[in-house]
């Protein structure tokens, strides 16, 4: 297994693609710190990876909040005993006009998606050059790192600087052997996005979209995850791998 005893942290653990990826992880034989806003739904994580016969720790975390952000890295640590992984999962959206965006909502975006990025990286990064260890972040990016979609824009905005921060946090961290990458998803099927296919016209319009004419589950950006994570792309740095199922391939039409 690739992940043996491996200390791995996951924010928004408590769902979709964040829940999925510490199951992967600890299905490969890691120790998961399970960390969420909602300590309960990381909780529950942590339980059913335990029922499976993995191993998994909750955590509480705000990743605005720079005290809850080392707070959790420096008890993750001394409960899983060693840390190897970190894997920024944790984000939110809106749909609003550009015209019609709050303040409010634009900085609650920005805060949850690029600067908990910056803040989990900074404090993981930070223990991992004290204890002169190497190890791997991957940053949850999207398709909208790369293009634009309407009625996104802190999204995308905040999207694109998860692209740049990748690359500049591996241009400063690539010497201390710490890689870090990114996963850029496209369509996939989660809580965050559920309504989406509670209608049936709007849920065949994004299937048309994708050259493979579906969307993605949970589990297709887990596993590209774990590949960045793992001594597999040991050659991998500032990077951002595109699962989308050719979205961004091109236009259909």
């Amino acid at each position: 297994m690739r992940f043996q005893d491996k200390g791995v942290i996951v924010t928004g653990a408590g769902s979709g693609i964040g829940r999925q990826t510490c199951f992967e992880f600890a299905r490969e034989g890691a120790v998961v710190a399970a960390s969420d806003i909602d300590v309960a739904m990381a909780q529950r994580t942590a339980d059913e990876i335990t029922q499976e016969g993995g191993k998994a720790h909750a955590f509480a975390v705000d990743v605005t909040d720079p005290k809850s952000v080392t707070d959790c890295v420096e008890e993750a640590a001394q409960v899983l005993g060693r840390l190897d992984v970190l894997v920024c999962s944790a984000g939110i959206r809106e749909i609003v006009p550009v015209l019609e965006l709050s303040h409010e909502e634009w900085s609650r975006v920005i805060n949850v998606n690029i600067t908990g990025v910056f803040l989990c990286s900074q404090a993981f990064g930070r223990h991992l050059v004290a204890a002169g260890k190497p190890g791997a972040i991957v940053n949850l990016a999207s398709t909208l790192g790369v293009v634009a979609s309407p009625n996104r824009a802190a999204y995308t905005a905040s999207k694109h600087a998860v692209v740049g921060l990748t690359k500049e946090m591996a241009m400063e961290f690539g010497e201390k052997d710490i890689r870090v990458n990114a996963v850029g998803r496209g369509v996939i099927r989660t809580p965050l996005t559920e309504r989406y296919f509670q209608d049936a016209e709007y849920a065949d319009k994004i299937r048309s979209v994708h050259a493979m004419n579906r969307w993605g589950e949970p589990p297709e950006i887990a596993k590209a995850i774990l590949f960045l994570a793992s001594d597999d792309a040991s050659f991998c740095t500032g990077t951002t791998l595109i699962v989308d199922g050719g979205w961004t391939a091109g236009k259909t039409l």
